[in-house]
């Protein structure tokens, strides 16, 4: 019994050394140095706010700031990192929505899409962001923010 007991405190200890070791590999450094949390503001009809005043794509939805940077996102609960790469498919559909007059650095491709319009995903990344559904209950949770937003109004 001390045995188990021991090799189950062993391999515990591992997987928890592991997995910090494993996220401190993949931080990112991308070029975001804030102080302070920057001041937000709503992106028109989406659960999503954006940062005019900071020089880059930074966004924050669901408890989580989201920079997309060099042709990929980024993602982190701090506004300051650590940032961790995210695969398009598990960047937040409200994100990806944001029409890219919202995108502070749009990329030089971008220059001939519509202002109002959200960046067109689908020739880089094929339709993997889109197939994918959202999480149970997101929808429900956007819905109640948006109604808590209409009684203060």
């Amino acid at each position: 019994m001390r045995r188990r007991l021991s090799l189950g405190v062993v391999v515990v200890a591992t997987v928890i050394l592991w997995a910090r070791l494993g996220s401190a590999q993949m931080s990112v450094h991308i070029g975001i140095n804030l102080g302070a949390p920057p001041p937000l503001v709503a992106v028109p009809s989406s659960p999503v706010m954006y940062a005019p005043s900071v020089d880059g794509n930074y966004f924050f939805y669901g408890g989580q700031y989201y920079v997309f940077a060099r042709g990929a996102w980024y993602v982190s609960r701090e506004h300051n990192g650590p940032w961790v790469v995210v695969a398009p498919e598990f960047v937040p559909r409200p994100i990806l929505s944001v029409p890219v007059r919202y995108y502070r650095v749009p990329p030089p491709g971008w220059r001939h899409w519509r202002a109002e319009a959200a960046p067109r995903w689908e020739p880089r990344w094929g339709r993997r962001w889109d197939e994918r559904r959202e999480p149970p209950g997101e929808r429900r949770r956007e819905e109640r923010r948006e109604e808590r937003r209409e009684d203060r109004r």
